[in-house]
């Protein structure tokens, strides 16, 4: 199944870079994330003068959970500019932590060539590998 086509778009369609508050820029970024069960949910980054907004795939990711899922397949971040972009260091983390088959994740990284790389290869020799490990033993 190839959503990426989808997935862009939808996520295109939801930047709208804007100013809400002095304080308070959000729409520069957006993310489009297509879950297991066939769903996509999309965010967009909320950047706050205090540091507490969030990036756009964890907004997406929040979405998702709102809507009791957790498990995603693939993931496309949108930049202002219409180029693809690779999640922060955070979100790769706060990605990895998610499922235990979180590594396979599919992410655009060439929208024109439909390149994909894992999350899996973004995040090497994760730290967390062994804890997930024990929680599979334990199901």
């Amino acid at each position: 199944m190839n959503n990426w086509n989808e997935l862009y778009e939808l996520a295109k369609e939801k930047l709208n870079p804007r100013m809400i508050t002095p304080f308070i820029e959000a729409g520069g970024v957006a993310a489009a994330i297509l879950t297991d069960q066939g769903n996509i949910y999309t965010g967009v980054c909320i950047d706050t003068a205090c540091t507490l907004g969030m990036c756009a795939e964890r907004n997406a990711i929040a979405n998702m959970i709102t809507n009791g899922e957790s498990k995603i397949v693939k993931l496309v971040c949108v930049m202002r500019d219409g180029s693809v972009g690779s999640p922060c260091g955070a979100c790769r983390e706060y990605l990895m932590q998610l499922d235990k088959n979180s590594g396979q994740m599919e992410i655009l990284v060439d929208y024109d060539n439909k390149k994909t790389v894992t999350l899996e290869e973004l995040v090497p020799d994760w730290w967390g590998t062994k804890r997930m490990l024990n929680l599979i033993e334990a199901e």
